[in-house]
């Protein structure tokens, strides 16, 4: 069998954990392949909301096994936090769940150098959710890292200690920048005690005899395409391949094991943090978006910036990732809004292009927008596409015309049932 691979094609906040969440009853695994607890994918359905930082979104579903693959970063602290709250809703979730020993742990002062280094940035901040990803990345290309397989070896504090004494060493360059490692230290040692008792795995092998066995496996990523550490807008980039390529590396499977690949985008453009934003609103529209399309952090809370949707970088974001099948999300937050505007091409340096450049400056690229007629129509009271206004219809149209990739489903709702699939 082959690997289906489900990702964001913007900068984050895409909806990835609805659409994981709707597909996972086709699936007989969910694995995440990168990131860390800075993601944040939201799920609703029976009148709840769930936000998960670290656990693949198909947890829910209680005949698929949930693995987190060896690209991820996990936080020992936020992970048995996370768990906590699932068990008390879902007290058998520890039997579908599954830790490759290759993931890399995040440490206290991981964090702290996190913090450290965004404070010492000033107005040059990139954004960070501070949760310590960037570092501990840094340590794992450094071939420094502590992984998960390391908790289960006899040498595992000396590993800490030295490790540690890196990190307070880097700290001390940071003038003024004061911390407390003793009040840390106690909860995440004991996070570390119950990350023991979990099922940690070889996950390449554990991978590679489910395809053998005719399994269905669905690769989950975090973040967006734009946000990827060598196609987004670096520097204001996560530290992780967020790209279809980032699965083969996160899971340690083959590119030709990868059949369908999933490209979610929302219906317009949002942004958190700092980093270029084309298309981005100042005005009264962004607002509205903002408010109706509830655009606040899953992970951090920080309100996103809003703008129109972006073609070129669109494009770019499907071709990068070989992208088969497209997924709307909130076309819904756009009811109402009156004309809309979509990029369909940038003029940078006095030239037109259509495609995304070198560097995305605020000073060098000028959106150029086409308007399109709005709809008034309430899309979240629809269930099936016959529904849809005539509007709606080519605006979808337009799209697909526009990045030669057919839209399969659209989301016209936080919840799991307002969820349309198309002819």
């Amino acid at each position: 069998m082959a690997v289906d691979v489900l990702l964001g094609l913007q900068w984050g906040d895409e909806g990835k954990g609805k659409i994981v969440d709707v597909l996972t009853k086709e699936y007989d695994i969910i694995a995440r392949f990168q990131g860390g607890p800075n993601a944040g994918h939201t799920l609703e359905f029976e009148g709840k909301k769930h936000v998960l930082h670290t656990i693949p979104s198909g947890v829910f579903h209680r005949d698929v096994l949930n693995v987190v693959g060896n690209g991820v970063v996990i936080d020992p602290v936020i992970f048995k936090g996370e768990l906590d709250k699932l068990i008390a809703q879902e007290p058998d979730v520890l039997k579908r769940l599954k830790i490759s020993r290759k993931a890399h742990l995040i440490l206290p002062t991981h964090r702290l150098l996190d913090a450290a280094s965004e404070s010492a940035k000033g107005k040059k901040k990139i954004g960070s959710t501070l949760k310590g990803i960037g570092p501990t990345y840094m340590d794992k290309t450094g071939r420094n890292g502590l992984r998960v397989g390391d908790i289960q070896l006899d040498n595992f504090l000396e590993l800490y200690d030295q490790l540690v004494t890196k990190h307070k060493q880097l700290l001390s360059g940071y003038a003024g920048f004061e911390y407390n490692l003793d009040e840390l230290e106690p909860t995440w040692f004991a996070a570390i005690e119950y990350l023991r008792s979990l099922d940690i795995i070889d996950s390449e092998p554990y991978f590679h005899t489910n395809l053998a066995a005719g399994k269905t496996i669905l690769a989950e990523g975090a973040q967006g395409t734009l946000l990827d550490i060598d196609f987004g807008s670096y520097p204001f980039v996560t530290s992780s391949n967020t790209t279809c390529a980032g699965a083969c590396t996160g899971m340690g499977i083959a590119p030709n094991t990868i059949k369908n690949v999933y490209g979610i985008f929302k219906a317009y453009c949002t942004r958190v943090g700092s980093g270029p934003f084309p298309t981005e609103l100042f005005d009264t529209t962004g607002e509205t978006i903002q408010a109706n399309g509830r655009e606040f952090g899953a992970t951090t809370g920080r309100p996103r910036r809003c703008g129109w949707l972006d073609l070129p970088a669109l494009k770019y974001a499907i071709n990068i990732n070989g992208v088969t099948e497209l997924m709307m999300m909130k076309a819904d937050v756009l009811s109402g809004i009156g004309n809309l505007k979509i990029c369909t091409a940038y003029k940078y340096n006095g030239e037109i292009i259509d495609h995304l450049p070198y560097k995305l400056q605020d000073d060098l690229i000028e959106p150029i927008f086409t308007e399109v007629p709005g709809w008034d129509e309430d899309l979240m009271q629809m269930t099936s596409e016959d529904e849809f206004p005539e509007t709606f219809n080519s605006y979808i149209a337009f799209i697909e015309k526009e990045v030669g990739v057919p839209i399969t489903l659209v989301s016209v709702g936080p919840d799991r049932a307002q969820t349309i699939l198309r002819k």
